[in-house]
Order: structure tokens, then sequence, then C-alpha cells
């Protein structure tokens, strides 16, 4: 039935609607204002990376006794470095010339295979 002569129920409908929804949306952003705020990842480094820097370095090693057998040296094959690995380069552009060098050699292998 149609109400001629009356309010249309459509807008009180639309206004409660509204209230509704503003008031839930009101709740969750008081809701959100009270919580407190979430440590950040980074600031949970940066307080552990100050913590270590303030700590005390470690005590040194104690040496073992003078009773102690002296360990085996390690073979003389196991302490070089093997032959086509390059000396330690000092200069950045020979450095990079070097990393450049093993990159090609590695390609080179793997096109090989």
């Amino acid at each position: 039935m149609a109400r001629s002569g009356r309010e249309c129920s459509i807008a009180l409908v639309k206004r409660l609607l509204g209230l509704v929804v503003g008031g839930l949306g009101l709740g969750a952003l008081l809701r959100r204002r009270r919580s407190a705020p979430v440590d950040s990842p980074a600031d949970d480094l940066r307080e552990r990376l100050a913590a270590a820097r303030t700590a005390e370095p470690p005590a040194a090693p104690v040496p073992p006794p003078a009773e102690a057998e002296p360990a085996a040296a390690p073979p003389v094959e196991a302490v070089a470095p093997a032959a086509d690995e390059a000396p330690e380069v000092s200069e950045p552009a020979d450095r990079r010339a070097e990393v450049h060098q093993r990159a090609r050699r590695a390609i080179d292998e793997l096109r090989e295979r």
C-alpha cells in the first residue's frame, strides 16, 4: 500500500542507516586512537644495535694450558689459495676487473656444459 498523504518511509530508513554507519565509523576511529602504537621492526633493530654498541667487548679467549699438545699444522695445500684465485687486490678498479674476469670464466664454464 502506498502512503500518499504521509512522509515517505524510505527517507526515514536512509537517515537511520546513516546514523548507524556513522556511529560504527566513529567507534572504530576512537578505538584505533586509543590503542597503543605498535613498535616497528626498524625501531627494535635500532634499540638492539644501540645496546650492542654500549655493551662491553667479549673477554679475550683463555689460552690452553702449556701441558697440552700443540695442534697439528694444516697441510700446505689447505692453506694456500687455489691457482685460479687471484691475490687480494686493493684498488677498486682492479677489484672490479677481477670480479668481471671471474664472472666471465663462470659463464664460459656454464656454457660448455
